[in-house]
């Protein structure tokens, strides 16, 4: 019976690894932080892009949803920003995101008015001239972000220009922008939390066993 185990994982281990580690690649997605905000409100969002291919990320297209305004970003070393109209463009002025590495970049944008689930459609593109769509719907391999604009309680709203002027807006916009790394980092949603993918991997390496066993027990039998 020690035999037929250790030849099962002999077998088994190698395709288990595989599919564990695809699913876990495939679950590493670019995401927006955070994931709720309120209507209305001058959000501080930040973007994290993962490199996944064996090419460096170089640039990267985002969508600011229909709606929502932007109004201001932070300066990252390395990249250029250009902003025209609902499209902000990152484009490395270096080497850009190594494979294994990511990159965060904040903004700031003012939501929509009305509550309601945004989109953040975003495109990234790669030194070996690859592109990546991330336009997806949930569920998708390369889904977009979504933010869950909510209404706004009276606080809120206080706090986000309601009543106040212009200048007292842009100033608000820049304390938030001004939010700290660390604040940054415990907003942002891990991107290598557990997917479908990963129970599917999951499954069908347990039905993999289970046939090896069954082919090894009948071959002993003969």
């Amino acid at each position: 019976m020690k035999t037929i185990f250790r030849k099962l994982w002999i077998i088994s281990a190698p395709m288990l690894g595989a599919l564990l580690l695809f699913a876990a690649t495939a679950s590493a997605h670019v995401t927006i932080a955070p994931a709720q905000s309120a209507a209305g409100a001058w959000e501080t969002y930040t973007l994290k892009v993962p490199s996944e291919k064996d090419s460096p990320t170089v640039e990267l297209d985002l969508r600011i949803p229909e709606g929502a305004q932007f109004m201001q970003y932070e300066p990252v070393s390395g990249w250029d920003v250009t902003v025209d109209g609902n499209k902000v463009t990152w484009k490395a002025t270096g080497a850009g995101i190594e494979p294994g590495q990511f990159q965060r970049f904040t903004f700031t944008v003012k939501n929509p008015a009305a509550p309601g689930d945004i989109a953040w459609n975003a495109y990234q593109h790669y030194s070996d001239g690859t592109l990546v769509q991330w336009s997806g719907e949930e569920g998708s391999e390369t889904p977009h972000a979504v933010t869950s604009i909510t209404e706004a309680s009276g606080a809120e709203g206080d706090h986000h220009h309601s009543g106040m002027s212009e200048d007292h807006s842009a100033a608000d916009g820049a304390d938030h922008s001004s939010m700290s790394d660390h604040d940054a980092m415990e907003e942002i949603p891990s991107s290598t939390s557990v997917s479908p993918l990963v129970y599917a991997a999951f499954v069908i390496s347990l039905l993999a066993l289970a046939l090896s066993l069954i082919g090894l027990i009948r071959r002993r039998r003969a």
